[in-house]
């Protein structure tokens, strides 16, 4: 049986009046029922209806027939059609994938909505995936029914009511022989595992997907709730019950350029949260590092070791972001990035090393302990220039001049460092 009024409105909630909708065509059973359902229903929803397939050329003549297919059916109703061709290649996650990110790049090029064919079987078939390959609350939402442009009217239409569709209105489709065999996933789950699941509830394709589009609702929502303006704090995200915590931590991630965050990347940077240690880090791929900054969580670049520089006085040397310039002094300075000094010997440009301490008006510290004290992330700690001649450390840059290093009358030495402008800094 297949259910007249849902045939007769298919399309209604997901087209506008004046809008093109082009349909991707196979010229397999739902892309035709779909089609031609869209035919019947183009006047009365009011939208201009278009074709388009994509001949993957996997298939040699058997891909050839599927396009001549379509390009009959489609002439048969003057259905204006788009016909894509491309050579697919297997890509990192497998042939499958590849094909797809083909079809939809051309799909990228056309005008209008795309209506593809996904039926209730395959959201079914999808939430199975996603269970087996592990998931949360996301992948058991299956499916999208409106995903930017493309549009999938048929979710609430089983591979049944299809059969049923064309076999009402003699329709022919063609079959790819692909979906015969055992060798993807999909297949294997529709040929032997949905059969004994269906056996048990002749209704299981509807209730999964009908489950799936309840549970996509509710992750709209709880990803709502994660949308703040700004990223919480450290021990903001702390008090968040975890599946709040979660979504701002995936958010956080995609905005600074980790592309598909998984159950791993989420977990490894909730650890960053609970560390004990304020300046803790972990790295993703493509060179990303998410570090803690005391209460805030940041991007930071990956550490680049300061090569040891002579700094000729008077003269100028580069040290990692800085120019650090020597000459004579007109006046004695001591502030953050400029110092009066009178030097012993060579002055060397270095980073910090393990037992360097500077006296400071306070006393004497370690500058590990001074970096720990004034909060300097470890992440930049490594890139922060120390200045040292043969008699110890003179001045470290952000922290100041060790005082029994500074001069107390001229003639003497000032020395600044100035931060260059970095490419791609922000």
């Amino acid at each position: 049986m297949w259910n007249k009024a849902l045939w007769a409105n298919l399309g209604r909630e997901l087209t506008s009046p004046g809008e093109t909708i082009v349909c991707a065509v196979s010229g397999g059973a739902d892309s035709v029922a779909m089609l031609f359902a869209f035919y019947l229903n183009r006047e009365k929803l009011g939208f201009r209806l278009e074709a388009a397939h994509f001949n993957h050329q996997l298939r040699g003549e058997e891909s050839d027939r599927d396009e001549a297919f379509v390009r009959e059916f489609c002439g048969r109703y003057d259905i204006p059609l788009h016909v894509g061709r491309g050579e697919v290649k297997p890509g990192k996650k497998g042939l499958e994938a590849a094909a797809r990110e083909a079809r939809y790049a051309f799909f990228d090029t056309l005008p209008g909505k795309i209506a593809t064919a996904h039926t209730a079987d395959d959201n079914a078939e999808t939430v199975l995936i996603h269970m087996i390959r592990g998931t949360g609350l996301k992948g058991l939402g299956g499916i999208a029914p409106v995903q930017g442009r493309i549009i999938r009217p048929m979710l609430g239409i089983t591979r049944d009511e299809v059969e049923a569709f064309l076999e009402e209105w003699g329709l022919q489709h063609v079959e790819d022989s692909s979906n015969g065999g055992d060798d993807f996933l999909r297949n294997r789950l529709r040929h032997h595992v949905m059969p004994l699941l269906k056996a048990e509830n002749p209704r299981l394709s509807q209730n999964l997907s009908r489950m799936a589009l309840l549970l996509r609702e509710d992750e709209a929502y709880l990803s709502r709730q994660a949308d703040f303006e700004t990223m919480p704090t450290v021990t903001e995200l702390k008090a968040m019950p975890r599946a709040l915590r979660y979504r701002v931590l995936e958010r956080f991630l995609k905005e600074h350029g980790v592309k598909e965050p998984g159950t791993v990347q989420l977990d490894e940077v909730n650890a960053l949260l609970f560390s004990g240690k304020p300046s803790a880090r972990t790295r993703f791929s493509g060179g990303i590092v998410i570090a803690r900054a005391y209460d805030r969580l940041t991007v930071v670049a990956e550490t680049e070791e300061l090569t040891e520089t002579v700094l000729p006085c008077p003269g100028e040397a580069v040290l990692g972001d800085w120019q650090v310039t020597c000459e004579p002094a007109e006046e004695i300075r001591n502030s953050r990035d400029t110092f009066t000094i009178q030097p012993q010997g060579r002055m060397i440009l270095r980073q910090r090393q393990p037992g360097d301490e500077i006296r400071l008006s306070g006393g004497r510290k370690s500058v590990k302990k001074l970096f720990i004290d004034r909060k300097i992330p470890a992440s930049d700690r490594p890139r922060i220039p120390v200045l040292a001649d043969e008699k110890g450390i003179l001045a470290v840059y952000s922290i100041g001049a060790d005082v029994d290093r500074l001069a107390k009358e001229l003639p003497a030495y000032t020395v600044r460092f100035i931060k260059r402008e970095c490419k791609g800094e922000k």
